[in-house]
């Protein structure tokens, strides 16, 4: 169930406003506490994910000007009676075009996943260790078995996140967090490249020392998917999969080949993660921004899109760039 229970601690002034915003705004039950001895009071509202995005920023705006406040959103598994759908919530945005997680939600998931902790260390290690065996071995299974780790799904949603929504902090964040663990994959796979013999007629190695146009659709798809599942509240574990496709075996295929000395593959293998960054970040924060996802207030939203511009026109060159690449050692000239 996509509801949420949002519960606010205000001055006892403000919770008839929320009380008649949630009323008119269609959301699905409205409680208002008793006060307390500070003159506070707490109202709860359980909302469903049309209307939850609208709700939340005109409470932001109505407690904008008081200190003493506070809003948490709380996951809701499930209501009885089974309410009836409100009639503002059916007129509301269509269900496909919104998503169903708040842009603060999605924010805190993405900050989460942006962690250079010693989890997110283990992680990239642990995957990273299994895709080279599997890489080695020419093990489909075993190498399927490292993408579901998927450690560098987390950032990479949020380095998108990020530039959607023109927040550079988050940006900055992600941006140390993607660094991090590629260059741990790196480090481990040249030494791992150095001492282990490598089988170069290993299918599963070798398709990833080359790139054609058929991986830049991989990687676009698998960027779009990766965003749709935050952004609808579903599970990562599938396309984490699909995104370690495009990204944790090319980086251990670099760090391989670099290791055995062979720059010429290594080169190949690192065109094919280039192409990969590049196509998940922008086909993600494309669909960030389908589904509508936007700072609150208007000058944000200007300097978001602005940043946004620059930011998707970027990547698009590079795009561009790096399929003329491929059309050159297609062809045989480069």
């Amino acid at each position: 169930m996509a509801n949420r229970k949002i519960e606010i601690t205000c001055e006892r002034g403000h919770t008839d406003t929320i009380r008649a915003l949630g009323e008119t705004k269609g959301v699905i039950d409205v409680r208002v506490g008793l006060p307390e001895e500070d003159g506070r009071q707490t109202c709860s509202l359980i909302v469903g994910p049309a209307n939850r995005q609208i709700i939340l920023d005109k409470v932001q705006t109505i407690l904008g000007g008081s200190e003493n406040w506070s809003l948490t959103v709380l996951p809701v598994e499930a209501v009885l009676p089974v309410p009836a759908e409100p009639e503002a919530a059916r007129k509301g945005p269509a269900r496909s075009s919104v998503a169903r997680e708040s842009r603060e939600e999605l924010m805190s998931d993405a900050a989460r996943g942006a962690e250079v902790d010693l989890n997110f260390i283990l992680l990239v290690v642990l995957s990273t260790i299994v895709a080279a065996i599997g890489l080695l071995e020419n093990n489909v299974a075993v190498v399927i078995g490292a993408m579901v780790i998927a450690p560098l799904l987390g950032p990479n949603l949020a380095l998108s996140l990020a530039a959607s929504l023109g927040a550079r902090k988050l940006l900055a964040k992600s941006i140390v967090c993607n660094l991090t663990g590629v260059s741990i994959s790196l480090a481990i796979c040249i030494a791992l490249g150095t001492v282990y013999p490598i089988d170069f007629t290993s299918t599963e190695l070798m398709s990833r020392t080359d790139v054609s146009y058929s991986g830049i659709a991989l990687a676009l798809a698998s960027g779009a998917a990766a965003a749709l599942s935050l952004t609808s509240g579903l599970s990562s574990t599938l396309v984490g999969v699909m995104v370690a496709v495009a990204l944790l075996p090319p980086a251990a295929t670099v760090g391989l080949m670099a290791g055995a000395g062979r720059t010429d593959l290594a080169l190949g293998a690192l065109l094919l993660l280039v192409v990969n960054v590049v196509c998940v970040n922008l086909s993600t924060m494309l669909l960030f921004l389908f589904k509508g996802i936007s700072p609150r207030t208007g000058p944000e939203k200007q300097i978001a899109r602005h940043r946004v511009l620059i930011y998707a026109g970027a990547l698009a060159l590079m795009l561009v760039a790096l399929a003329a690449v491929i059309w050159l050692r297609q062809s045989g000239t480069a």
